[in-house]
């Protein structure tokens, strides 16, 4: 019979090692290659759901875009009837507001000199003010002191 020798045993122990070594790493390669595929699966339908969902807010971004440039346009008409009808309003104002007041005073005057010819007593005539929409003689405004 043959003995083994030491030398042939560390020869066995080192294959088997390897041999372990070697399946070991053959199973960590075969779950690697399991998590790309799955990996690769994952971005694939990452991508077929991202590309729509970008489209969809390319399309949000143009539709936004486009509404505000609405709005700067109705702004800026606003701001041009706004300018356009403060500039009528000084316009009316200039033109009508001078001569509207001395027709004004006038019928003022008028009215005040035929008022004072017409009473005996001028200093006992009625004085009345105007509250809200009613007419109040000044003597029973004031307390009766007139």
């Amino acid at each position: 019979m043959h003995t083994v020798s030491g030398g042939e045993v560390a020869g066995i122990l080192v294959a088997v090692f390897w041999a372990i070594l070697v399946s070991f790493l053959a199973v960590a390669l075969a779950r690697l290659a399991q998590t790309l595929r799955a990996t690769t699966k994952l971005v694939a339908e990452v991508t077929d759901q991202a590309v729509p969902l970008l489209a969809d807010a390319s399309a949000a971004v143009r539709s936004a875009q486009t509404q505000i440039d609405r709005v700067d346009t109705i702004a800026s008409d606003v701001q041009e009837v706004t300018s356009n009808a403060s500039a009528l309003s000084t316009t009316v104002a200039s033109t009508f507001g001078g001569p509207l007041v001395k027709v004004a005073a006038f019928g003022y005057g008028v009215r005040r000199a035929l008022g004072g010819r017409k009473e005996d007593v001028p200093g006992k005539a009625s004085r009345r003010t105007v509250i809200v929409g009613r007419t109040v003689s000044r003597r029973s405004a004031r307390g009766k002191r007139d």
